[in-house]
């Protein structure tokens, strides 16, 4: 049975793939100027906010019970983390959604946008940390069970 844990587990890799994928296609559309990198990386941002908002949501769920004892400090980071990469990746997608969507070519907005996009992927790298050190540190949602060997023939 999926649990909230595995369908967060599931989901989360999903936007930090889709951001980091775009994020390097904006950084080659900067050196190159081709307009297919700088297409990708509007698209690739767009599929990664929304992915980040499933996996906001599925986190939400999968921290339901775990935020007392040694799990609350690391939990509490972890959805403060969480919380501001969400809203950086929608401010993001809204900002180059609307620049895309109007035609604004301005430099200043542009380097606004570039840097945003900075930033939300450095949230995203420490929105993950934080999550690998609740499973892999303090063991958040592991779940540990023996082997059923009732099944084996004897010898």
């Amino acid at each position: 049975m999926i649990t909230a844990p595995h369908l967060h587990a599931l989901v989360i890799h999903f936007p930090i793939a889709l951001l980091m994928a775009g994020f390097l296609s904006e950084l080659i559309a900067l050196f190159s100027k081709k307009l297919f990198f700088k297409n990708a990386s509007l698209y690739l941002l767009l599929l990664g906010a929304l992915g980040v908002i499933v996996a906001y949501v599925s986190g939400s769920y999968a921290g339901d019970g775990m935020t007392d004892g040694l799990l609350q400090e690391p939990m509490e980071l972890h959805e403060d983390a969480a919380l501001v990469t969400l809203s950086l990746a929608i401010i993001t997608a809204l900002l180059r959604a609307a620049m895309y969507y109007f035609d604004y070519q301005k430099a200043w907005a542009q380097w606004v946008s570039f840097l945003l996009f900075a930033v939300l992927v450095g949230f995203v790298a420490r929105t993950g940390y934080l999550g690998g050190q609740l499973v892999f540190k303090h063991g958040a949602g592991i779940e540990l069970a023996l082997p059923d060997f009732g099944d084996q023939p004897k010898k």
